[in-house]
């Protein structure tokens, strides 16, 4: 298997066509990253924890479609299915309300992951939502540290949802300790203080011997960090493309499911073998999988196909 994400996956309402009226659509960061990879044709799989209910089994059959293999096969009874709800402003910028006191994802067990799994896969990618809340905070830790051990490569995303942690500092505590585990991290332009505002990317790449950083920018594009084998840091803006935005609800994922998947075609397998060519690549990939997914409505369903992705390329 090449790509495993962990984390939740959910029901994301999105306003509808009319007043207070919202259509639920498949979602969830890690989900979303697992399917953007899966429509580039990388062998992918998800660990997550879904409820006994009518939404647990349709998320179910999404993963299923999108040829992602469940491997976390237990539906609970204790919580349902994760929700958020999400108000989009009229520049298409959401703002999230879940229910999930707790959620299904939340119930996430150690015992649930798949090690084996994890020891064959190439990448392992997650994200902050599962560390908000134990148990899922660590099977997730569990996670990391076994595919660290095996040497596999780590990817991850900060994510931060203001509804869920309340403060940066409260999301920063959990996040810290994952952040010397990981080898590619996602960051939005909104989200610098974690890795201590831009001035300090290149010390905390340093000292956390991080391979690849990722600053996305919205329409700006994104601007990408790589960590040299000398050890120094290179860095540089790919621009993004200037589409007419609809919903950017999980843009960010189809960003880095894309970026991912670019890197895992070329072949790598541990992240000493990535190279800056390969991230610039990789980057505008992603770009162009982020703006084909703004100009559909949802989560899920707007994320785009290999074809697609390159035939935005192949116009540049």
């Amino acid at each position: 298997m090449d790509l495993i994400c962990i984390g939740e996956m959910l029901i994301d309402f999105t306003p509808g066509s009319a007043p207070d009226e919202f259509t639920a659509n498949p979602g969830g960061a890690p989900a979303n990253v697992a399917i953007t990879a899966a429509r580039s044709g990388i062998d992918t799989g998800f660990i997550g924890k879904l409820g006994n209910d009518a939404f647990g089994k349709r998320l179910l059959k999404v993963l299923e479609t999108d040829n992602v293999k469940m491997l976390c096969d237990s539906l609970t009874d204790d919580a349902i299915t994760t929700l958020a709800f999400v108000s989009l402003g009229q520049d298409g910028e959401r703002s999230f309300t879940f229910a999930r006191k707790p959620g299904a994802d939340i119930l996430l067990r150690p015992e649930d992951v798949d090690m084996e799994a994890i020891s064959e896969c190439r990448i392992l990618h997650a994200g902050s939502l599962s560390l908000s809340d134990e148990p899922s905070r660590s099977a997730v830790m569990a996670a990391i540290k076994e595919a660290k051990s095996k040497n596999k490569i780590i990817s991850f995303d900060v994510n931060y949802r203001d509804m869920i942690w309340r403060s940066e500092e409260r999301c920063k505590e959990q996040t810290d300790p994952v952040l010397p585990y990981v080898d590619i991290l996602k960051i939005s332009d909104q989200e610098l203080s974690f890795v201590g505002g831009s001035d300090n990317i290149e010390s905390f790449m340093i000292n956390n011997r991080t391979t690849v950083l990722i600053v996305t920018m919205g329409k700006d594009g994104a601007r990408y960090y790589f960590r040299k084998s000398a050890g120094s840091i290179s860095s540089d803006v790919v621009p993004g493309r200037n589409v007419p935005s609809i919903d950017t609800t999980a843009a960010g994922d189809a960003f880095f499911g894309a970026f991912l998947s670019r890197l895992l075609l070329f072949g790598i397998t541990q992240a000493g073998g990535i190279t800056e060519d390969m991230v610039k690549c990789a980057v505008k990939y992603g770009n162009a999988a982020g703006s084909l997914c703004i100009q559909s409505w949802g989560g899920i369903p707007s994320l785009p196909e290999r074809s697609h992705i390159e035939s935005v390329l192949d116009k540049e």
